[in-house]
């Protein structure tokens, strides 16, 4: 049933080849990487997008559809904001029915406990002029119909948002595309390029790209190819499952997630699910170098987590991927261009199972498809925006922890203004670069 719509073998879109110098080169054709390069553009900045694989053909395109301010830690709310701002205007731009609907996100509470977590979030909402509001137990099922269980009420963000992850990103693109941006696919940047201590260009498996300025989006390779070139962030990449079902009748015009079950309203009339905080570490080099910096999510959420023992060939932190490569020969990269992981058959019995149980009188529901992705994570859940200080020009934009596809427009604003020496009206000090480094401790973002 893995019938995820993006593979290795799919048509190239943007066959390159890439220009011989661009005043940005980005690395990474997901959310992150089109939107910095939209805004640039927007901008007359000359930019190149270098995809391995296909556009969106990773987290991109197989996360959940939430575009949500709800849950945010306190220093992502202010861009997210932003960005459910921007998400309206870059569908209008780009003409196209990427799914994107106001239908609100709720989170359901089972317990005191997430009442009274959801009450301080709500406090904080409002704070932020958002339009939070605790729901009590009467008023769950009026939201979501048909819905059984014993939940003490809920919070809900009404003007939180979903859309079509495959649809958005790819049309994205072609709204890059049409500003002048050139996205190369099928074509992975191998190298950086030092002169005089900064950075001077990149290698690609298409050819040398001047440059000065570098975004590295790439998701789940951003470590590796960091350590590459001697940079060490922590790092670490956990695979999620997900599902869809067949069209249905409405019983939720919108995203909501309980403690085990999160659903979402899809364009086709299904709906996509997926187990609410489950999700499974492949243990390899870089599970065990940076396991002392998890330590505190690991108290935090003991039982999220599911561990195996080693990598399939050729992810990222596998035992047998290269760490160390030269420009001219094939990169790690190129030996995988679509990181497809199988659904894990765990998950699929859980969301089944689970799913029958708060909706127990939809008949014969069927599973159309069911994918998996691979979520890049950092020990805090909040990503790292920042210059790296020993590679100038170099900007690293990753560790979206499962947070990406919603803030995407906003985080693509801020990188790039940073990357043109503008203000980017936001204090990113809580995404630094050496927070991992300076002797601060692990703050631990909203678990929300």
């Amino acid at each position: 049933m893995n019938a995820f719509p993006f593979s290795d073998t799919d048509r190239i879109v943007y066959t390159g080849p890439p220009p011989k110098s661009a005043e940005v080169v980005i690395i990474g054709g997901g959310i992150i990487g089109i939107t910095t390069a939209i805004y640039l553009a927007q901008q007359n900045v000359s930019v190149v997008v270098l995809e391995k694989g296909r556009v969106a053909a990773e987290q991109s395109s197989r996360n959940w559809g939430w575009i949500r301010k709800q849950g945010r830690d306190e220093d992502e709310l202010p861009i997210m904001i932003e960005a459910a701002r921007l998400w309206q205007q870059l569908v209008q731009e780009c003409g196209e029915d990427i799914g994107l609907r106001q239908t609100g996100v709720t989170y359901l509470a089972s317990s005191d406990k997430e009442m009274a977590q959801f009450d301080a979030f709500t406090k904080l909402a409002a704070a932020h002029g958002m339009d939070t509001r605790m729901l009590d137990a009467g008023e769950v099922p009026l939201l979501i119909s048909t819905i059984s269980g014993a939940f003490k009420g809920a919070m809900i963000t009404p003007s939180d948002m979903r859309a079509e992850p495959s649809l958005a990103v790819p049309a994205l693109a072609r709204l890059a595309r049409d500003k002048g941006v050139a996205i190369v696919e099928n074509c992975a940047a191998r190298t950086l390029e030092m002169a005089a201590g900064s950075i001077a260009g990149v290698w690609s498996e298409q050819g040398y790209i001047a440059t000065s300025s570098v975004v590295l989006a790439g998701g789940a390779w951003s470590s590796l190819f960091l350590r590459k070139h001697g940079i060490t962030i922590p790092q670490l990449s956990v695979k999620a499952t997900v599902v869809a079902t067949q069209p249905m009748p409405e019983f939720h015009a919108g995203a909501a997630a309980e403690k085990h079950l999160a659903f979402r309203r899809r364009l086709d009339g299904g709906y996509t699910l997926a187990p609410a905080g489950s999700h499974r570490l492949y243990l390899g080099p870089d599970a065990f170098r940076h396991a002392a910096k998890y330590v505190p999510a690991i108290k935090d959420d003991p039982l999220g987590t599911r561990y195996a023992l080693w990598a399939p060939a050729g992810y990222p932190d596998s035992w047998g991927t290269p760490r160390d490569w030269t420009p001219d020969i094939p990169s790690p990269f190129e030996s995988m261009r679509v990181l497809n992981p199988e659904p894990d058959a765990a998950d699929l019995r859980t969301i089944e199972r689970r799913f029958k149980q708060l909706f127990p009188q939809l008949e014969d529901v069927h599973f159309q498809k069911s994918w998996a992705g691979m979520i890049d994570l950092m020990p805090d859940a909040v990503p790292i925006v920042d210059w790296v200080p020993t590679h100038p020009g170099l900007v690293v934009a990753t560790g979206m922890s499962g947070h990406g596809f919603g803030i995407g427009p906003g985080m693509g604003r801020v990188i790039s203004d940073m990357i043109q020496g503008n203000e980017t009206g936001h204090n990113l000090h809580r995404f630094r670069f050496s927070r991992f480094t300076d002797g601060s401790p692990i703050r631990l973002g909203t678990s929300l």
